[in-house]
């Protein structure tokens, strides 16, 4: 059993990499989807999982860092574990800007819909399912989708008025 063990703890300690970074480096801040909200942009895998470059303003301890956050993030501390850091090599064309992002005081994607574009019925063997076309604000990606009816009534009733 102890050999398996440490022959387990080999493989895991060869692929761990020790993450630092030094004062100045640019790094990117892992963000999580709001619970609920499918669409940011892209679907499924492809959404953003992290925004910035942010700077590293200083380091606090031996895994946690400080950083330069523009005043549309105020509300959010600025010390981060290093394993909600990824290191950014700047990328000017490949940068979302923070304008286009909302992003609430626990780090979660926020997307409104703006309109509904259009409805239509799909109508399957035994039923059918009223769908509605809706105009999201994320500018990359689609910004357009097809919804459910009575979920988007649900959540937003005001575009149904």
């Amino acid at each position: 059993m102890k050999s398996a063990q440490d022959r387990q703890k080999n493989y895991a300690y060869q692929r761990r990499k020790p993450l630092e970074f030094q004062l100045g480096d640019k790094v990117m801040l892992k963000v999580s989807p709001l619970k609920g909200v499918i669409r940011f942009g892209k679907k499924g895998k492809l959404k953003p999982r992290y925004i910035g470059p942010f700077e590293v303003k200083s380091k606090v301890g031996p895994v946690a860092y400080r950083l330069k956050l523009p005043e549309q993030l105020a509300g959010i501390h600025n010390t981060f574990h290093v394993s909600n850091l990824r290191k950014c090599l700047v990328d000017e064309a490949q940068q979302i800007p923070l304008e286009e992002v909302h992003v609430d005081e626990k780090l979660n994607f926020i997307e409104e819909p703006l309109q509904i574009e259009d409805r239509k019925v799909k109508k399957l063997r035994k039923k059918e399912i009223p769908l509605v076309k809706v105009k999201w604000n994320a500018r990359h990606g689609p910004n357009f989708t097809w919804e459910l009816e009575n979920i988007m009534k649900d959540k937003y009733p005001h575009l149904f008025k």
